[in-house]
Formats: C-alpha cells, structure tokens, sequence
C-alpha cells in the first residue's frame, strides 16, 4: 500500500511543509524568515496594501504572500535582486509623505517604518512629498491622531471595524488625496470611539498613540504640597518588563514597585486590592439579583471600553450592567475618601494616578460622575508603556532594580484580584466569591477552567449547591455585540456575562507595550495565573484588609455608604456629539434657534415636510435675519415624532402650523422684552 506523504513547498531552497497554513507569509514566517509587511495581521482579513511581502513564484513571477494561497509543489524566493528594489521604492515613497520627525515621535525606536528602513538601508528618499501637512487631532483623552504619520495600512480601520464592530475610522477621498479618518471628517472625540485604542495597538508608526500624561505627573511628583498616590493594575507587572527586553508574561511586581519609590511617588498600591473590593461588591449584586430574578443576565462593568459601548448600542440594557465602578474607580475613591483623615491633608492635596494597560481608563478617569465636585477620584492614568517611558527618563536600570513590595494597607490583595487582568478572570474571582456564598462553606475547587480559553465567545454552566449558573465570557467589541444581541431579544439564558473590549482582556490593552511576538497575549495571561497560584489566599473574601475596610469604614457589604463610594450610574450616549445640520444661519445679533429632527423614524412621520415649511416660512416673513433653523440628527424621542426644538421648548408630534406658531410667539414676546 503506498504510503501518503504530507504536501511541501520550497521556500528558498528549504522544503516546508504545508500544515494547515492560510498563506504564503505564514509559510514564510513557519520558515524562520522575518518577511517584512504593514498590513497583515492574522486576526485581520488579508488586505495586501503595503506591497512589502513580496515574494517570486517560480512560474508565476512575483505575488504578494499574504494573499496567495499555498499550493504543495511551489518553489518560492523571498529575496532577490528585483524583489529588494521594489521594496525600498515603496518604503521610499511612504517616507517621502511620511512626518520624518523620529526622534520626538512616540515610538521612535518602535516604528515599523523606522525598523523597515533601517533593514533595507535606505539613507536618502529620492521622491518629493504631494501631501500637505495637516493638523495633529488631539480632541480624543485617550489617543492622538496624527495623519502625518499615517502609511494607510489600513490596520486601524480594520481592527475598528471587523474586531471591535464599530467604525469609527475610515478610508476617505480617493487617489493621493486618501486618507483615514473619523466619520464626517469629525475629530476623533466626536464620534463614537469607545477609547480601547486596539487602532493604535496594530499601527505600525507613530499615527495613531495613546495620550500621554506623563508631562503632568511629573510635575505632581515635583510639587512638595501635594501627596501623590499610584496604584499598579494586575495585567502592568506582565508587561512592563517586554519594554526592557524581557519576555512576555515575565513578572515584575518587585522591581514596578522600587522603580515607582525611585520616581517619587509617596504611597505605591496595587490595584488588585480593589479588584478583591469589587468582586465582593460585585458577587453580592450578582447574588442579590439571582436571588430575586431580576434584571438579568447581569454584564460585568469593570471595562470602560465596554461600558461606553453598551451606552453607544445598547442603552435599553444599562440596567443589566453592574453598577460598581471599575477597580481603578473604586481604589481612586476609596483613597481619596479616607486619605485626608490618615494623612492629615486636604482632599484637593491628595492626588492619585492609575498605571493601566488600557487607553479607555483615561476616558473613564475624566466621567464627571466619578468624582466629587469636580476633583476627580483618579487624577491621572498612565499606560504600561508611558511608566516606562518614566523609568527610562529617570535613567533607573529596570532590570537591575532590588524588588519592594507594596505599601500596606492596601497592596494586601489575593489571586482573584490578579486574574482580573485576562478575559475571564472577573468570571472567574467572582464565582470564587459567590461559589461560596452558595455553598455557605468552603469551594472544593478555586480554579474554574470551564470559563478559560482564548476563543473571543465563550460559555459555561456551573452547579453550585444545586444552583445552576449559566455563564459567559467575551473579549473583543464585534463578540459582545453579538450577544448583547441575543440578550435585547430574549434569546439567551445567561446569568452573567463577562465582557472586555480588548482581546484578551486587559494583558491585551492597548497601554502595554507593542510586541511583535505572536504569542504575547496567551504569556501575559499565562503569567497572571502563574501569579494567583504564587499567592496564598486566592478568594476575594480572605482578603483581610478588605475585611477590615468594611468594618472601620464602609460599613455593610452593599450598603448605604459602600454604594456611595463604590458604585456608579450611567448614560445613554446612543447619539454623535452636537450632530446637527445648520440650514439657516441669522445674521443679526439677536437669535432664536429651531432644530428639527430628521432621523429615520421622524423622517418616516413627516418631518422633512415639517422643515421644508418653515423654512419657506421663515424666508417669507423676512425673520431670516433673526432665526437659526437646524437639522438635528436624532433627538431620541422617536416614539412621538415627529420632533423639532424651539429655543429649548421641545415639540412633540409637531406639525409645521404647530411650530411655526410657538416660533413666532417666542419671536413676539423677545421683541416685548426689548420694548
């Protein structure tokens, strides 16, 4: 019987075998060979616009290899005479439109662009620029857009639309006029971003970064009058140390904590105190709604990418999200709450910053409702990455640092808050928690590998003391809209449901450093569990500082003061900021504004009609001079539509005689108040 044989391929002379592989670039990279590329990612759909991983099939001439197929029998040359040219032609035309200021770029030294330059040694660019400068947008608290920079690779818009289902990138123009931007030519904090910065994550140059604030913290650390606080997510200690040469998932909770005290900061704390605050905060919500059957399935709240998308896409299902506030919410209150007493300061005097690996906890730090009176509980959020920048700055040799641990009380944490910073480990530390409660006893198991993985969906029933408990997980946006989905319908049966905007979770954020190493995300998480089982307690509820918290200060589990500190609200945010459409601008100084809602469900009832009556009633009576007329995008009022604004007074199921009267009366009476 003859014997099958697996199917090969040569790839510069070296037989390789065909084992599943989608492309030739993966082929290639199985291969040991580092074939350069932009725009191929394997969680992306292959977009092949860079031209860079050009490769020369023997018969066929050159492709490009992450479009092309492997077939058994190809003989492939990744790099000739021909092949080289052509690469340094088009990585000369990128620069020659490309902002060539590297040394202040934020990833100067961590630039594709730079890096590819240097391999192909290109020294002088022998093509003129047709672009003109543009402006930096810095409109977003979390990301800088600088367009500048920007090689259309295509990765942000990709990973905006196809992971995290939202769009809020796009190419724009056509021809050398292209460009990526925001919807409607909007700055990025104007339209629906959710701040999880993954677009910066997979830009392979400087166009897209997280916001610094290491400027401003600086200048805390360097003001004698302030007390500045720093708390340390679980996901930084397995990441920080890739900035310094060390391997993903390497811990380095030891050497953060000796380099943030190098740094000056006064009291160095770890989040994960607050995680073990929040799963009992949370587990007892949980409970409570289980217990009384109502408003389930209950969504985690601890990610604010998250938070912002389901108050985007899915405000009728606010309600099904906890109302605690992330741990770094509930670690900035929390402090600024009880500091002033034990460190004998003024509140305005007590400063904390957040060290995160996530960009959305920028937005999250600046929500007004998660402070008081307009001080901020967390002042500052610094990434992975800008804490290095910090390390580095202060010229501390990372690797060479003696390790400290936290300051107490609160760098007291367990193994449940550590896995809060990977998908599933909020799941995971809650049901540790609520297992318990259940049970009225010890858990004859703390690990819950039902709920772990790395597939983006996934779901789980456990039985706790006859209490079935029907679970979910997800990680990435386009996932959590699928379900969120299935819940608005009636479709699903979960009890709870974990979501975090990032792949992977937060080790995935796009605050951590920018690794080319395809295996990072599975390392830091590997890492994280390494952590919990290091530790001796691994519930939430052993965690005797937090015992001690709720008897000296917060009183009841759930109570009246804990839910004042510790819990949150939120808002609908279904529509764009300030989306209206100016149709009739006064000329003279005094003005009386209409808006007049042209979404789909008062359009369908007449609106358009509405409109077009008064502004032909407007220009007829000669109040043109005097009068902004508007269309508004949506007024969020569609079941009485349709809807129009007069200078506040909102109309509802408007005709045109309707507004034009309530019009003219505020006309009549502003000429009076004149008189």
């Amino acid at each position: 019987m003859k014997e099958l044989t697996q199917p090969t391929l040569t790839i510069d002379g070296k037989t390789v075998l065909i084992e599943g592989e989608r492309n030739l670039l993966e082929l290639v990279r199985k291969a040991e060979i580092d074939l350069p590329t932009f725009c191929y990612h394997s969680e992306l759909s292959v977009y092949g616009a860079c031209r860079l991983c050009l490769v020369q099939v023997e018969g066929r001439g050159i492709m490009g290899a992450c479009s092309t197929p492997p077939e058994p029998g190809l003989k492939i040359l990744t790099t000739t005479q021909e092949i080289r040219e052509i690469r340094r032609i088009a990585v000369e035309l990128l620069l020659a439109n490309h902002d060539q200021q590297c040394p202040t770029c934020a990833r100067s030294a961590n630039c594709q662009l730079q890096i590819l330059a240097q391999r192909l040694g290109i020294r002088k660019v022998r093509f003129k620029p047709v672009h003109a400068p543009v402006p930096i947008d810095e409109s977003s608290p979390s990301l800088v857009r600088d367009p500048n920079k920007c090689v259309l690779c295509g990765d942000c818009v990709r990973m905006c639309s196809e992971i995290q289902g939202i769009g809020a990138i796009d190419f724009a123009h056509r021809g050398h006029d292209v460009c990526v931007t925001p919807a409607f030519g909007k700055q990025l904090g104007d339209v629906e971003c959710v701040n999880c910065g993954q677009c910066a994550s997979v830009c392979p140059t400087g166009a897209l970064t997280p916001k610094s604030e290491v400027d401003e913290v600086w200048s805390l650390l360097a003001d004698p009058e302030q007390k500045v606080v720093v708390q340390v997510a679980p996901a930084v200690r397995v990441g920080l140390g890739e900035c310094f040469g060390l391997k993903p998932g390497d811990i380095t909770t030891g050497q953060i904590a000796g380099a943030l005290r190098r740094l000056g900061f006064d009291q160095v704390y770890d989040t994960s105190f607050a995680a073990d605050l929040t799963v009992i905060e949370e587990g007892t919500e949980f409970l409570k709604r289980k217990q009384e059957g109502r408003k389930l399935p209950m969504f985690t709240s601890c990610c604010p990418g998250w938070v912002k998308y389901a108050e985007q896409y899915f405000p009728d299902l606010l309600p099904n999200l906890s109302t605690c506030r992330s741990p770094q919410a509930m670690f900035g209150s929390l402090i600024k709450a009880m500091a002033p007493e034990q460190l004998k300061v003024d509140r305005k005097n007590v400063k904390v910053v957040a060290i995160m690996p996530c960009t959305a906890k920028k937005f999250e730090a600046q929500r007004p409702e998660l402070g008081v009176d307009g001080d901020p509980d967390v002042d500052h959020v610094l990434t992975t990455q800008e804490l290095a920048h910090m390390i580095q700055s202060a010229g501390l040799i990372f690797n060479s640092l003696e390790t400290e641990s936290f300051d107490m009380p609160y760098g007291f944490y367990t193994g449940a808050g550590v896995i809060f910073g990977n998908s599933g480990g909020v799941m995971e530390a809650v049901l540790r928690y609520a297992g318990e409660k259940l049970k009225g006893g010890k858990l004859d198991r703390i690990d819950f590998q039902e709920i772990r993985g790395e597939s983006g969906m996934r779901e789980a029933s456990i039985t706790v003391d006859n209490t079935e408990l029907k679970l979910a997980v997800v990680h990435g946006l386009r996932n959590a809209r699928v379900v969120a989905e299935q819940v608005r319908a009636g479709k699903c049966g979960y009890d709870l449901i974990e979501v975090m905007a990032c792949p992977g979770g937060c080790i995935g954020g796009a605050g951590q450093p920018v690794s080319t190493n395809h295996n990072a995300r599975a390392l830091r998480t590997k890492g994280l569990y390494e952590a919990d089982k290091m530790l001796q307690l691994h519930k939430s509820q052993d965690n005797v500082v937090v015992t001690e918290c709720y008897a000296k200060f917060l009183g009841d589990i759930g109570g009246e003061k804990a839910h004042h500190l510790l819990h949150t609200s939120y808002q609908s945010r279904h529509r764009i900021v300030d989306e209206v459409l100016p149709l009739m601008q006064a000329r003279g100084s005094r003005k009386n504004k209409v808006s007049v809602c042209l979404g789909t469900n008062c359009y369908l009832k007449g609106s358009q009609e509405v409109l077009k009556t008064l502004l032909y009633h407007v220009q007829a009576t000669g109040l043109d001079n005097q009068i902004d007329v508007r269309a508004a995008f949506c007024m969020d009022e569609c079941e009485c539509g349709p809807n129009a604004i007069v200078d506040g007074e909102h109309i509802h199921d408007c005709l045109a005689a309707n507004v034009i009267e309530i019009l003219e009366n505020h006309v009549e009476n502003e000429d009076k108040r004149e008189k």
